[in-house]
């Protein structure tokens, strides 16, 4: 009996030990590309970090996110950075924030993030925002307008957008998830791909003519 139980007991704890060690953590990259050879790759999942002893200040700092962003673009939006790349502090600690201006009627445009759930402020303006859903929940569409004072927050990996529809510049703060959340512009990567994806294959998922999915292509590609 007294074995049977021990090998219950070890299945089980082997069962778990596979299970809690099976789980990657989430990329912090694009891509990463297995070589033999360590002395041609790249740290994986963040940065090197530096001595702690060595930390400063600065390396959790940063100035600036009280300007406004240009916007003077053909989407009307700009994006200012508050990630490891401009806070070395941020490092492994799994957050980080943007700042974002909108012109009147400007709009930050379908994208997805990734590696981060987004919750977003609005400090000044009236911003309609709003997610998708995945294809497993029809892809529904969860959507509101936003004023100043209001918060909201986009889902992990989820698409998602922003758009001033008031008459006045807005403003808002993105805090995520991540220290590097990512982001993928849904037109850009698909019309601005380079090279071109197949315009016979964009046609037929997007159910468009080649011949307007190639006009696409070259206002994406080479900006006309």
């Amino acid at each position: 009996m007294k074995a049977i139980q021990f090998l219950i007991g070890f299945a089980l704890f082997a069962l778990a030990s596979s299970l809690a060690s099976a789980y990657d953590p989430s990329p912090l990259q694009d891509l990463c590309v297995a070589i033999n050879d360590h002395k041609d790759g790249v740290f994986v999942n963040g940065k090197f970090c530096k001595d702690p002893k060595l930390a400063k200040a600065e390396d959790f700092f940063l100035s600036g996110l009280d300007k406004p962003g240009n916007t003077e673009n053909r989407l009307g939006f700009n994006v200012t950075n508050a990630n490891v790349e401009q806070i070395p502090g941020l490092n492994t600690l799994g957050t980080s924030a943007v700042r974002i201006d909108y012109a009147p009627y400007g709009q930050n445009p379908p994208h997805t993030h990734p590696r981060a759930t987004e919750i977003l402020v609005v400090l000044e303006g009236t911003l309609y925002v709003g997610f998708v859903t995945s294809n497993q929940l029809n892809n529904t569409l969860i959507a509101k307008v936003l004023n100043k004072g209001d918060v909201f927050v986009f889902p992990i990996g989820l698409i998602h957008f922003q758009v001033n529809i008031g008459k006045t510049s807005a403003v808002a703060f993105a805090g995520f998830s991540s220290q590097f959340p990512g982001v993928i512009t849904i037109a850009d990567t698909v019309f601005g791909a380079n090279p071109p994806i197949n315009p016979d294959f964009l046609g037929k998922a997007f159910q468009l003519d080649p011949k307007i999915v190639k006009d696409l292509q070259d206002k994406f590609i080479n900006g006309n």
